[in-house]
């Protein structure tokens, strides 16, 4: 429930697979990713209000964490770290562990920083590396360790990499369906044919992650990889109302007014003591109200000139966005190349690939990205949006236990 707070007691029994999904996380279906810099409390919050089940933190760098020990999380809780070093992962982890319900190994993602950091992706050639960072977690944390990978370009390799994680002791598989090499403007799609068979492979619960743009998108995946939950960073971010249902949609969900969910999203960040960065404030803005700011170039830029945590000159640049999109609504004009009307909620469909820019298998045919809007894609923008744009994930973690309040 959005809100509640507990710690784990440390003579509580450390349930294992399907009964800590069950029992401790309750068998949640909408689950929001690990994101930089964007699954920060104030999002959480917000995502909670609008249907999220279970939420993870920010990744935490485990070399760069330091121990600054505080109460009251939000729960169900996933903390995530990444990490390269057994002890260096584990120590941080059990400073940590008392204030989440799980922790979670980041092996998925692909950007720059985690190729020059080694964690992320860039360990999924390293099996026994992986292996013993999942299995000291297991052997010696009082609640369960999870993990969050990427596919191999082969089936068969992806699914021996799932038995690998499970029987390391990972007790739920988060699986995105696209390999290391699918980001940034070769993104494409993922493949759930490869999720289904990690899905029939191991004993353990899996969460499905890649191509969910609409709320439809979910019982989609469901269906076709017959994963146990779906998480989403991308779609969420730019639709937090992503989870809820609306039968009289078009596209099966709720696609609420982008501005008024940009008020609430300022109201929340107001009324929390932890604070949240500007850095993070600023993403979420442009991301929602994006289908407006093409139009709207003023507020763009004015937008793009923001600095700093006083929350005055964002509640400025949102209220106006809002007159502007209540008086379009009352003019009533037309619905947007993609069906949708520019100032609601909606996905950003990238591009998809050139054929032979990478190296992309054939994927399900029912699960399609609607044509590109024209928008110039943005160059940071990724399917779990994991990027770090200061080059230090240390900068954003002082104190560290901000991420995880």
């Amino acid at each position: 429930m959005e809100g509640s707070t507990q710690n784990v007691s440390p003579t509580r029994p450390k349930l294992q697979g399907y009964d800590f999904y069950r029992e401790v996380l309750g068998s949640p279906k909408y689950v929001v990713a690990p994101m930089v810099d964007q699954s920060e409390l104030a999002w959480r919050t917000l995502s909670r209000r609008y249907g999220a089940q279970l939420a993870y933190t920010p990744m935490i760098n485990a070399k760069m964490y330091a121990n600054n020990k505080r109460n009251g999380y939000h729960r169900p809780l996933i903390i995530q770290f990444c990490a390269n070093d057994p002890e260096q992962l584990l120590a941080s982890a059990k400073a940590l562990e008392a204030h989440c319900d799980a922790v979670d190994i980041n092996l998925g993602c692909p950007q720059d920083i985690a190729k020059r950091g080694h964690y992320g992706s860039f360990l999924q050639d390293e099996w026994d590396l992986i292996y013993k960072l999942i299995n000291t977690l297991h052997t010696n944390l009082s609640v369960p360790v999870t993990a969050k990978c990427r596919v191999f370009p082969s089936l068969e390799k992806t699914v021996e990499y799932a038995k690998m994680l499970e029987r390391a002791g990972a007790q739920i598989i988060t699986c995105h369906g696209r390999t290391r090499e699918q980001r940034g403007h070769n993104t494409g799609l993922a493949d759930w044919a490869k999720i289904r068979a990690v899905k029939q492979a191991v004993s353990v619960p899996v969460f499905a992650n890649g191509n969910i743009l609409t709320h439809a998108d979910i019982a989609r995946c469901l269906a076709e990889t017959g994963a146990d939950a779906v998480m989403s960073a991308e779609g969420q971010l730019y639709n937090p109302a992503l989870f809820v249902p609306s039968p009289s949609s078009p596209s099966g969900g709720l696609h609420p007014r982008h501005a008024d969910l940009a008020l609430e999203y300022l109201d929340i960040v107001s009324r929390h003591k932890t604070p949240t960065p500007p850095s993070g404030i600023k993403g979420h803005l442009f991301k929602l109200l994006r289908p407006a700011l093409a139009r709207e170039i003023d507020l763009r830029d004015a937008l793009g000139r923001l600095r700093g945590p006083d929350l005055a000159p964002y509640y400025d640049v949102v209220r106006e966005m809002k007159r502007r999109m209540d008086r379009d609504a009352e003019a009533e004009e037309t619905a947007t190349e993609g069906g949708f009307l520019h100032w609601v909620a909606q996905p950003y469909v990238r591009p998809l690939p050139v054929e032979n820019e990478t190296h992309v298998e054939e994927p399900p045919a029912t699960v399609a990205k609607r044509p590109h809007s024209g928008r110039t894609p943005d160059p940071e923008d990724d399917d779990e949006v994991k990027r770090v744009r200061h080059g230090d994930v240390g900068q954003m973690l002082a104190p560290a236990t901000a991420l995880v309040a």
